[in-house]
C-alpha cells in the first residue's frame, strides 16, 4: 500500500473495497460443495447417541437456562431470563438501566436458535419448532418498535444513546453488530429448516439498516468489536445470490451485493482507526475515558475516524497485512472464518494467502494437541508461537472457531490437512465440551488439571450455544463434492446423495470409528460413469502427527485401500486417496486405518512440553485421569511401556481404554470424557517421560 500512503484512510478503503468487488462475481477457481443437512443421514454407533441427546436434552436445557429457569448464583433471585430483555424493548422500555445478563445474551440466544434450527433440519420435532416460533414472535415484537429495524437489548435498555458505540459507548464491549450478525445467522439456519421467513425477514431488515449505515464514507466507520458477523452477512449475500425466487416470499427489499459489501467492508476496515487507544486489557482506564469523551470526534482524527478495539479484536492492524493470529481466540478465529468464506466467494489472492497464513500460524505454532487454542487466561487470547502450557486457558467457544476455520478452508483449497484438524477438534476439545449426560459444559479445557469444572451453567454461558453451532453442523461436513470429485472428509456412519454431473450417487457409509479403524463406503450411482472417490487419510495414520512438525508420534502400520475386495495402490493427493475409475451400483471401498496406540511428542521448540509424551489412537487424544490411577501426580510413562487398546462398554458410555503395562499399570481414557465421574478430581493428558 505504499503507493497510498498519502491518501485519506477512507480513501484507502474505497479502493480496498472496490479491488475486494470486482473479483467476487467471477469465480475461475474450484471449490468444495457441502450436501445440506437434511440430505445427510446419520447412522452411527458413535455418533448417533450423543447427536439423540444433544438434540433431546442439551437444546431443551440450553433454552431452559435462557428462559431463566436456573439460578447461576447461590442465594440471588438473579434468573437471568434472557427472553425478558425481548418483551422489556418490546413494551417501548428504553434506558431502564435494567438487563438481564451481559452485553451478548442476545446473540447466545441467536446462536443456539441457529444450532437447534440445524437439528432440526435433519430430525424435524414440532414441539421444539413451536417452541422456537415463540421466541420469534418475542423478538419480532421487540423489533417492531424501531423504525430501522434495530435490535440490541442491553443498549437499547442500558444505554440507548450508545448505539454502535456512538456518542462516546464501549461497541467492544456493547456487541451491536456482533448480536446483529448471530440473529443473521439464526434467521437463515431456522429458514433453511423450516421454509418459515419471520426471523429471516427480521434479520435481512437489520442487515439492510447495517448495508446503510456502515461502509465508506458519508457512512460510518464501524466494525464488529467481535467477529462472527462477517461470515453472516456473506451466508445471507449466498442465501438470496442461490435462492432468487425467495425475496418474492419477504414484504421487505433483499439487497445481495450490499450484504457482501458489508463484509468485506468491515474485513478490510479492520485496523483503520485513528490510533488511539492501544487497548491493553480490560478496564483499561484511560482508554476508556478517551472513548467516552468522544475525543475521536476531534476534527484532527476527521470524519470518518473512530477508536482502536486493539489486538483483543482483531484492530490492531490491517487484516491482510497480519503476519501471525493474535488477540482473544475466539474472535480471531471467527475473524479468519469470515475472511476463508469471503475468498470463497471473491478468490482474492490476498483473501487467500491471508487465510492460508493464518491457519499455518496457528496450527503450525499456537494449536493445542486436543484442536484447542487460545493459551492465555489473561484477555482469553493466542500466546506466542510454541507456548503451549498444560494448564491452559483452551476455551471451548475457540475450539468451535477453530473447527469452524478449518472447515471453511477445506472448502477454499481442497486440502484434507485441514479436515485433519477439524476432526482432531471436534472429537477432542469440543466433544469434551458438553457432558455424556448432555447438560453440564465445560467453559476452559485445560490438558492437565487439578481442578477440572463442569458447570450447570456459567455468568457467561457462551460456549453451549457454540457448542450446539458446530455439532448440529457437523454432519454437512462428513461429504463434499466438486465438479467430477467426490470427498469423503469425516468417517461417520451415515447415507447421503451427492451431484456429480447430470448424475446422482448415492453413498452409504459403515464403520464404528473412532474405535476401530475399518470404514466400508458403498457407491452407488444411479447409472454407471467415470467420477472420482477421494477419501482423507489423515496425517496421522501416514505418521504425520501435524502438518508442520508441531507434534510427532512413533505410529508405524500400513494404510490398506480396497476396491470391491481387491487391494488399491495408495495414490494419495492433498491427503485424499484418489480412486478415479467408472463406478456403478454395488461398488464398494474398504479402508483400513491403523488404530494401535501411539505416543506423542512436541515440537523441541515447545518448551512447556519437553520431556513429556501423550497419548493417542487414531483422532482421539488420551488422558489420565486420578479416578483410574491413584498414583497420578508421580506417574512417569517409558517409552518402551506395552500399551493395549480394548473397549468398556461399561465405562463412560462406552469408550476404549489404553492400558499401559509398566512398572505402575496405568489407564487411559479418552479426553473428551474427563470430569464426568463423582470420583474425578484431577487428569493429565502430558505425562512425563521417563
Amino acid at each position: 500500500m505504499k503507493t497510498t500512503k498519502h491518501l485519506s484512510v477512507a480513501a484507502v478503503l474505497t479502493v480496498l473495497m472496490q479491488m475486494g468487488c470486482q473479483s467476487h462475481t467471477d469465480n475461475t477457481r474450484q471449490t468444495l460443495h457441502l450436501p445440506e443437512l437434511n440430505e445427510v443421514r446419520i447412522e452411527d454407533a458413535f455418533w448417533s447417541p450423543k447427536l439423540d441427546i444433544w438434540r433431546k436434552i442439551t437444546a431443551n436445557d440450553v433454552l431452559n437456562k435462557f428462559e431463566g429457569k436456573y439460578t447461576p448464583f447461590p442465594g440471588s433471585t438473579d434468573t437471568r431470563n434472557a427472553f425478558r430483555n425481548f418483551d422489556r424493548v418490546a413494551e417501548g422500555q428504553r434506558d431502564i438501566k435494567q438487563h438481564d445478563g451481559p452485553e451478548w445474551y442476545d446473540g447466545l440466544v441467536y446462536e443456539s436458535i441457529r444450532g437447534i434450527a440445524d437439528f432440526l433440519a435433519s430430525h424435524p420435532n414440532k414441539e421444539l419448532e413451536k417452541r422456537i416460533d415463540g421466541y420469534v414472535d418475542r423478538i419480532y415484537a421487540a423489533q417492531q418498535t424501531e423504525p430501522t429495524g434495530y435490535i440490541n437489548t442491553h443498549t437499547q435498555l442500558m444505554e440507548n444513546n450508545h448505539r454502535w458505540g456512538d456518542n462516546g459507548g464501549l461497541l467492544r464491549g456493547q456487541h451491536d453488530v456482533y448480536n446483529a450478525g448471530m440473529l443473521i445467522e439464526a434467521g437463515i439456519h431456522y429458514y433453511q429448516a423450516t421454509g418459515k421467513t419471520r426471523l429471516l425477514e427480521i434479520a435481512t431488515r437489520f442487515a439492510n439498516y447495517m448495508a446503510d449505515y456502515m461502509g465508506p464514507e458519508p457512512r460510518k466507520n464501524i466494525v464488529p468489536a467481535h467477529s462472527g458477523p462477517e461470515e453472516a452477512v456473506m451466508a445471507l449475500y449466498w442465501l438470496y445470490k442461490n435462492e432468487p425466487e425467495l425475496k418474492d416470499k419477504l414484504s421487505i427489499p433483499v439487497r445481495e451485493s450490499d450484504y457482501y459489501n458489508l463484509a468485506t467492508f468491515w474485513i478490510e476496515n479492520r485496523g483503520h482507526h485513528c490510533g488511539f487507544p492501544l487497548w491493553g486489557t480490560w478496564g483499561y482506564r484511560k482508554s476508556e475515558k478517551w472513548i467516552k469523551d468522544a475525543c475521536y470526534h476531534q476534527a484532527e482524527f476527521g470524519t470518518h475516524s473512530r477508536p482502536s478495539w486493539g489486538e483483543y479484536s482483531q484492530d490492531s492492524i490491517p487484516v491482510l497485512e497480519q503476519k501471525t493470529i493474535e488477540g482473544h481466540a475466539v474472535r480471531a478465529t471467527l475473524m479468519a472464518t469470515g475472511l476463508t468464506a469471503a475468498a470463497l466467494e471473491n478468490q482474492s489472492p490476498q483473501y487467500i494467502e491471508t487465510a492460508k497464513r493464518l491457519w499455518e500460524n496457528m496450527a503450525g505454532k499456537r494449536m493445542f494437541i486436543t484442536g484447542g487454542v487460545g493459551a492465555i487466561h489473561e484477555d482469553e487470547k493466542f500466546g506466542p508461537d510454541y507456548f503451549l502450557p498444560t494448564d491452559a486457558y483452551l476455551e471451548t467457544c475457540a475450539a468451535v472457531g477453530a473447527g469452524f476455520f478449518s472447515q471453511r478452508m477445506n472448502q477454499l483449497t481442497c486440502n484434507a490437512r485441514y479436515m485433519d484438524e477439524v476432526e482432531r477438534v471436534l472429537y477432542n476439545n469440543v466433544l469434551t465440551g458438553v457432558s455424556l449426560s448432555g447438560d453440564k459444559y465445560t467453559y476452559q479445557n485445560p490438558l492437565n488439571t487439578d481442578k477440572p469444572d463442569r458447570w450447570e451453567w456459567h455468568v457467561c454461558p457462551c460456549c453451549p450455544p457454540m457448542f450446539l453451532k458446530i455439532m448440529a453442523a457437523m454432519p454437512g461436513y462428513i461429504y463434499a463434492y466438486q465438479g467430477d470429485n467426490v470427498y469423503v472428509n469425516l468417517f461417520i456412519g451415515s447415507e447421503v446423495r451427492i451431484p456429480v454431473g447430470d448424475n446422482s450417487v448415492r453413498l452409504k457409509q459403515l464403520t464404528s470409528y473412532p474405535w476401530h479403524g475399518a470404514v466400508s463406503i458403498q457407491v452407488n450411482p444411479d447409472k454407471a460413469s467415470t467420477f472420482s472417490m477421494k477419501v482423507r487419510i489423515p496425517g496421522w495414520a501416514q505418521g504425520t502427527e501435524n502438518p508442520y512438525d508441531l507434534y510427532q508420534s512413533n505410529l508405524k502400520a500400513p494404510v490398506k485401500l480396497k476396491v470391491n475386495q481387491e487391494d488399491v495402490l495408495l495414490r494419495i493427493v492433498d491427503g485424499y486417496a484418489e480412486i478415479n475409475r467408472e463406478w456403478k451400483k454395488g461398488d464398494h471401498i474398504e479402508l483400513e486405518l491403523p488404530m494401535q496406540p501411539r505416543l506423542i511428542t512436541a515440537n523441541k521448540a515447545v518448551e512447556n512440553l519437553r520431556g513429556q509424551v501423550a497419548l493417542a489412537s487414531g483422532p482421539i487424544i488420551y488422558c489420565f485421569e486420578d479416578a483410574d490411577n491413584p498414583e497420578l501426580q508421580t506417574f512417569k510413562l517409558q517409552a518402551q511401556t506395552p500399551l493395549e487398546l480394548s473397549h468398556d462398554s461399561n465405562l463412560l458410555n462406552g469408550v476404549n481404554i489404553i492400558k499401559c503395562q509398566g512398572d505402575i499399570p496405568a489407564k487411559a481414557i479418552p479426553y473428551y470424557a474427563v470430569a464426568n465421574r463423582e470420583e474425578s478430581h484431577s487428569y493429565k493428558v502430558w505425562i512425563p517421560q521417563k
